[in-house]
């Protein structure tokens, strides 16, 4: 009666499915799932076996010459047009049911990862942004990601101390600035000797991502890894 009511859609594209939270076979030829060979440290794809310029090294160049303060990022998508749709959807259109898909997805691109860590934890939204949203999507992920591997969500370990900017549109230097300071470890017994997993929906810059690793391993972190849902492959895509 529901699905009569209520028929599924893809989240992507609209058309009917046959049951709620699938994607129609146009939008699964949309979308742009990640795949080796890639970096080992930030996930970048190369464009073919031994682009990093070592067989042996397995990194990208912007790695190899300024390394991230995490200690390797996956995703299973590439940030483009169609997947921006979907992250703008779960993240401001108010579609949060959409998270076990995209956790899914998560869990299957860094089994490895997973097998490792000992807790997730999410990027934190400032208290105004969270009133405003009604929810931290990254949170949200975390949440869905430990229901499919048993770890705990150590939710409040990391907490935003400022309002910031948004990211969208800006340059590297000024994603960096914008994050300088904000991040702080609100409980640092949840997170010293552990091996923990960074949880946020894109990867950009890197920015971010680095701001909270590089407090998370202050506090005594054994590790950081980064998972999020998408992350930008080319440049032109940063803004999008």
């Amino acid at each position: 009666m529901a699905d009569l009511i209520w028929p599924p859609v893809c989240p992507l594209t609209g058309a009917r499915v046959s049951g709620h939270g699938l994607f129609s076979p146009t939008a699964w030829s949309a979308l742009t799932f990640l795949d080796e060979p890639a970096c080992h440290v930030c996930g970048l794809p190369f464009a073919y076996p031994g682009a990093s310029g070592s067989e042996a090294v397995h990194a990208c160049a912007p790695c190899l010459a300024r390394p991230p303060r995490y200690d390797g990022a996956r995703a299973p998508l590439a940030y483009d047009a169609a997947s921006r749709s979907l992250v703008l959807g779960f993240k401001h259109g108010g579609r949060p049911e959409w998270v076990d898909r995209f956790a899914a997805w998560m869990a299957m691109s860094a089994p490895d990862v997973l097998a490792q860590a000992d807790v997730l934890v999410p990027v934190p939204l400032h208290w105004r942004r969270l009133w405003a949203r009604r929810y931290n999507q990254s949170l949200l992920l975390a949440r869905a990601l430990a229901r499919r591997t048993g770890h705990a969500v150590e939710a409040d370990a990391l907490l935003r101390r400022k309002p910031t900017p948004s990211q969208a549109g800006q340059s590297a230097r000024s994603r960096r600035r914008n994050v300088a300071g904000a991040f702080f470890v609100a409980k640092p017994e949840s997170v010293r000797d552990r091996r923990l997993v960074l949880i946020d929906d894109v990867l950009t810059t890197g920015a971010t991502a680095n701001a909270c690793a590089r407090q998370l391993k202050r506090a005594g972190a054994k590790s950081v890894y980064l998972m999020t849902l998408c992350r930008v492959v080319r440049t032109s895509d940063a803004t999008i």
